[in-house]
């Protein structure tokens, strides 16, 4: 792979504000063994001139393609595609990285490693999670994301690229919401260890009119995701994951953003109807598992003007 060893895969579209931050933030890094490859997904602003001018003063090894926009999942794949490394690393084009992003990462031996990330929103930042340090078998972080004991994003993870390339893992292009979590445990299920740092190298910048803030009621796109997620594992002999995405991160998922409609000040009636459009309430009577967390979910089949009710009165103490 021409001794590459590592391809950065940046996604930009009209950022034009933002990506010069992320470009100098992945230009100064301490490891230098690494190609970036930034794909301008039809940005109508100032986006690519600003990408040239940062680059073309630099001497990283760099590859720019400008397509027609086609959206951020078509140019990652794009980028897969275009790279030569020996692992891949997803930086989107509004955060940033620390110096030290690549060489936390990389170790040339596990087939995944991660770091930690913060969220940042003006200057506030979020509190970064702490995980057992040290390696993990891919399964077991599977668990962990699919019970929920995790805080978790792709854009933390180096992936040996010949587990994406050679099982033909590629974004799915038709969803804006949880294509990126989908990828991510698509690929850690052909893996056999994941090498954890707590330390802080990845900035994922808060932005009102993000995609994700932006997708309303799309945000329910993530029980179809899971949904392909368990026929795959299903598919690959893996029929314990497939029941606990059915019977614990789907009725997880369909419960925890319903409620964020509701914090939100979405209509009631709105909620509901999109909820019952989608067939949400008999995905979400199948959980099993935490006892407590059960009985929210009863008493909001039993009755879902009471629960509401009850929730707006009393927020999160149901």
């Amino acid at each position: 792979m021409d001794n590459i060893k590592v391809s950065i895969i940046v996604p930009v579209y009209n950022l034009s504000e933002y990506i010069g931050k992320t470009l100098d933030s992945i230009i100064y890094q301490d490891f230098k063994d690494f190609e970036l490859i930034v794909i301008d997904d039809g940005s109508a602003d100032d986006t690519l001139e600003v990408i040239n001018k940062r680059l073309s003063n630099s001497n990283i090894n760099h590859t720019v393609i400008h397509q027609e926009n086609k959206g951020v999942g078509n140019a990652r794949n794009v980028g897969i595609d275009a790279s030569k490394g020996e692992y891949l690393v997803f930086v989107d084009g509004d955060d940033y990285i620390s110096g030290n992003h690549l060489s936390e990462l990389y170790n040339g031996k596990t087939d995944f490693s991660l770091i930690q990330l913060v969220k940042k929103d003006g200057s506030t930042l979020s509190n970064p999670h702490h995980y057992p340090t040290g390696e993990i078998s891919c399964e077991e972080f599977i668990r962990m994301e699919l019970n929920m004991e995790i805080p978790f994003n792709f854009c933390q993870l180096m992936y040996k690229s010949s587990i994406i390339k050679d099982n033909n893992i590629r974004f799915d292009e038709n969803t804006v919401y949880g294509e990126d979590t989908e990828f991510a445990l698509k690929a850690l299920a052909f893996g056999d260890k994941i090498a954890i740092s707590n330390e802080v190298t990845y900035y994922y910048i808060q932005r009102e009119d993000s995609a994700i803030r932006t997708s309303d009621f799309r945000r329910f796109e993530i029980v179809s995701v899971f949904e392909n997620l368990a026929e795959f594992y299903r598919n690959l002999g893996k029929n314990d994951l497939y029941d606990l995405i059915i019977t614990s991160r789907i009725p997880k998922a369909i419960f925890g953003n319903m409620n964020y409609f509701f914090y939100n000040d979405y209509d009631f009636d709105e909620v509901i109807s999109k909820m019952r459009e989608l067939d949400l309430f008999e995905k979400l009577s199948k959980y099993k598992g935490d006892k407590k967390f059960e009985y929210k979910i009863r008493l909001f089949l039993l009755n879902p003007k009471i629960y509401y009710k009850t929730w707006k009165k009393f927020k999160n103490s149901i």
